[in-house]
């Protein structure tokens, strides 16, 4: 039987993961055409098909999954005993430098600093902490290998990775009429005392809120800014006001007479992104953006979600 190399197993693999020829090849840096040919002689070196194709679609056959599922442990062992090899000629630990906002979900950040990646058993995060458009730009400049944002405007600096999404809320009193709701909208605080996160917590949010405002005719009375859902608690108490923020933010603060509601403007959601820079293709970063994703789509629902939606 002749020999298999070791880029027929990594296209096997990268087919099986993108379901695409095109996507795959672009993937290996390699032609569609030279992609199907890697393929085409490793089913004939193994004498069975690994994938059903045509022009829409790409299914992996039964033995395909089984190849698959090998390969990728064969090619796991294989890069680990070399960079096992290499940790150990330079005597050092592997670092990731990562950057994260107050303000995203605390159970994101905790996932981030609970990974363990196989392939670096001495690897470990060196943590840093801004405002999500500082942090844009330090990943930007390189000073970070990856971020969770706010996420943002398309960048083609950047690449992206959705890590949640969740409406935007609101915090009132428990008194409020709007209390009545298990959901509310912006109509139902139109002249009220508005307390908002400063536009450079999150630029966009920020300018969708007012934009929905105009759009909808609504007229705060006054809108006051904060940096943290502690001072918007105290606001809306003080003056009687609503205040706009993340879920995270308003379960926490959501108590002595106040509660939340999910507001159900769905162009106003607060969606979170990892985010590292398009030409850093490093092996560290590749393992730890592709582990975080396999986690968050394992633990669809987080600690925080379970929480109950209103107080």
């Amino acid at each position: 039987m002749s020999q298999i190399e070791i880029y027929q197993l990594k296209g096997a693999v990268a087919v099986a993961e993108d379901l695409s020829f095109s996507r795959a090849a672009a993937r290996r840096r390699i032609t569609q055409a030279g992609l199907t040919k890697q393929i085409q002689k490793l089913e004939s070196i193994l004498g069975v098909v690994l994938f059903d194709r045509n022009n829409q679609r790409v299914e992996v056959t039964e033995e395909g999954k089984i190849f698959v599922e090998n390969a990728r442990a064969s090619l796991l062992c294989l890069d680990r005993a070399v960079f096992l090899t290499r940790a150990a000629a330079k005597g050092a630990e592997s670092v990731l430098n990562f950057g994260s906002s107050p303000y995203v979900d605390p159970y994101l950040v905790a996932t981030m600093h609970s990974l363990r990646l196989p392939l670096f058993p001495t690897f470990h995060v060196h943590a840093n902490s801004n405002l999500s458009p500082q942090l844009t730009t330090q990943v930007m400049s390189g000073e970070l290998d990856v971020a969770l944002v706010a996420a943002g405007a398309p960048n083609g600096q950047l690449i992206s990775f959705e890590v949640s999404n969740q409406p935007l809320y609101a915090l009132f009193s428990k008194e409020d009429r709007a209390a009545r709701k298990q959901a509310v909208s912006l109509t139902d605080f139109n002249d009220r005392i508005w307390i908002l996160f400063g536009r450079h917590v999150h630029p966009m949010l920020y300018d969708e809120i007012l934009s929905r405002t105009s759009l909808l005719g609504i007229r705060p009375r006054e809108i006051q800014h904060v940096t943290s859902a502690e001072e918007a608690a105290r606001f809306v108490t003080q003056d009687r006001g609503v205040a706009f923020i993340t879920r995270t933010g308003a379960w926490r603060v959501a108590l002595h007479g106040l509660t939340m509601r999910p507001i159900t403007d769905n162009e106003l959601s607060v969606r979170t992104a990892l985010i590292t820079r398009s030409d850093n293709d490093g092996r560290l970063l590749s393992e730890f953006v592709r582990s975080v994703m396999k986690k968050l789509k394992t633990n669809k629902i987080s600690r925080q979600e379970e929480l109950p939606l209103t107080i």
